[in-house]
């Protein structure tokens, strides 16, 4: 009972000096410096909001922040990660929403925690019953240290991506998977029934994630009328033939490219329907 009266008044001297200091005009820089990050994930995207401590030559993990107890995930006040679309996290359902992002350090294992307590000051109020989802990742040693403590997203694609945190000489990846495919051949089918038809878009999409190639190479010929100087829309069409086997075909469609783009001075479409007439003769 003394200690959490003893916490309120320090908190509340804290807040009471930081009010009173900027109503004077003072600003100094913040020993654990903000940081918003935001990503750009399947038809939505993930943004994060926190507190980067230093470590100032001090032992982290197992120390200065224990094993077994629960973390802020940063400094100050508690890390903040907000997802516009429902996610996978681990494998397991999050729904979109702001979370209060806690964990719990482990030498071997780590629990990643998403709480409903966005507003809390650290994780001195932090409640069990207010978290939303929790699982468990291994942690990875580093070789390099890492001084400012870092959020940050690794290996990002189209359904899928790492939420990684790294401090001192450990990383932690958090596995986020999400479900864009079907929303994706939904909007596209929409779309292709307007007076605007996005057929250069439609047809890359095809040919990136394994769908009709006989409606792809139409929808790019149709993008040919719509575009008949762009030497972008030659390569994707070659590599579109070339992937139907038809290297005879893509080999044209190249070299079509490759006149297009030296004719407009464009050095780098030059270079890669360079490369793609290169790969109709292997």
């Amino acid at each position: 009972m003394k200690s959490s009266i003893k916490f309120i008044l320090v908190l509340f001297v804290l807040i009471t000096l930081g009010e009173n200091l900027q109503a004077q005009g003072l600003k100094m820089p913040q020993p654990s410096t903000p940081q918003t990050i935001t990503q750009d994930f399947g038809l939505g995207k993930i943004s994060v909001s926190y507190s980067r401590p230093n470590a100032k030559g001090r032992k982290i993990f197992g120390a200065l922040e224990p094993y077994g107890k629960v973390w802020r995930t940063g400094a100050n006040s508690a890390t903040v990660i907000k997802f516009s679309e429902d996610i996978k996290v681990e494998g397991k359902d999050l729904a979109a929403g702001e979370y209060a992002l806690f964990t719990i350090p482990g030498k071997t294992e780590w629990t990643i925690i998403f709480n409903k307590g966005t507003k809390e000051w650290g994780a001195y109020t932090y409640s069990e019953a207010n978290d939303v989802l929790r699982v468990k990742v291994k942690p990875t040693a580093l070789k390099d240290k890492v001084e400012t403590f870092t959020i940050q997203f690794a290996s990002v694609y189209d359904a899928s991506a790492q939420l990684q945190l790294a401090w001192e000489n450990t990383l932690v990846s958090v596995n986020l998977t999400t479900s864009v495919d079907d929303r994706v051949m939904a909007n596209i089918a929409e779309a292709m029934k307007g007076d605007k038809k996005p057929y250069f878009q439609a047809a890359i999409y095809y040919y990136n994630n394994g769908k009709d190639l006989k409606t792809a190479l139409a929808w790019m010929n149709e993008a040919e009328k719509q575009m008949t100087d762009a030497p972008w829309v030659k390569l994707w069409k070659g590599r579109v033939q070339l992937k139907m086997g038809d290297k005879a075909g893509a080999a044209q469609t190249a070299q079509e490219g490759i006149e297009i783009a030296t004719k407009i001075k464009n050095d780098e479409y030059i270079r890669l329907n360079t490369q793609l007439l290169a790969e109709t003769k292997k």
